[in-house]
């Protein structure tokens, strides 16, 4: 499917050149394509395994966002072969199933991020977005079997989804709390915008305070360790960052 022409206002350029959709179910097919169609140059799609195989013999393709569900075969073992086989472009996993085996399976497998259905469909694209400027910018990625991400004197439960001390205490995080703190761990030491934080609020993050109380809930936490108070910086009329390197284990 190639992009359509917009008229009027100027679109922001693609970040992408090849985006290629993975879902047997032609509603969220077209939904994604929807949501992703300013993201690349072109967006195609395929409802199966060998299709998929027949679109990235045609031509590669930038980023996968890939269903687990089809009706040939299972996207965990599609995305295994790809890699495998060579294909060191993102991948991202979209599928109804919610168990945290299936999350650790598609990370280990070589998936660069997961999302589960039902999605907000702005989430996905600021995932594509992210994921194209990190490996475009040729900034490290993360290493997709990585389970921790440690910043400060923290580390980030990338599976089980909560913080851990250098003494190994747990500290739980509210869902709202583990997604800002992870966006803000994909990108250490940048400004993020309340809108780039929680894009499923986009159309209102700007009016409530949300945000703000998330922020200020994930710094009381952070602060229960010396110099932890102060890995999130606000950043006036901008955003919030985290001021801190992040490595991988």
């Amino acid at each position: 499917m190639q992009r359509a022409k917009s008229f009027g206002m100027t679109p922001p350029p693609p970040v992408a050149d090849h985006i290629l959709v993975v879902d047997d179910d032609p509603d969220i097919r077209e939904l994604m394509i929807a949501q992703l169609e300013r993201e690349a140059v072109t967006i195609r799609s395929a409802s199966s395994v060998a299709e998929v195989y027949a679109e990235l013999a045609e031509e590669p393709a930038d980023v996968v966002v890939l269903d687990l569900n089809l009706p040939d075969g299972d996207g965990l073992n599609l995305c295994r072969e790809l890699r495998a086989q060579g294909f060191a472009n993102a991948i991202i996993m979209v599928t109804a199933r919610d168990s945290a085996v299936d999350r650790v399976l598609g990370l280990e497998l070589g998936a660069d991020d997961y999302l589960t259905k039902p999605f907000e469909p702005r989430e996905l694209v600021a995932r594509v977005r992210n994921l194209v400027k990190r490996i475009g910018a040729g900034e490290p990625e993360r290493p997709r079997t990585a389970r921790f991400a440690s910043f400060g004197p923290w580390k980030l439960d990338l599976l089980q989804r909560r913080l851990v001390t250098s003494d190994g205490r747990l500290v739980i995080l509210s869902s709202a709390e583990f997604r800002v703190l992870s966006r803000m761990v994909e990108a250490p030491n940048e400004v993020m915008s309340r809108e780039a934080l929680l894009p499923e609020r986009k159309a209102t993050v700007a009016f409530d305070r949300s945000i703000d109380l998330c922020i200020s809930r994930l710094r009381q936490k952070l602060g229960a360790e010396p110099g932890g108070s102060e890995l999130i910086l606000t950043v006036r009329n901008e955003g919030y960052a985290l001021a801190a390197d992040v490595a991988y284990a």
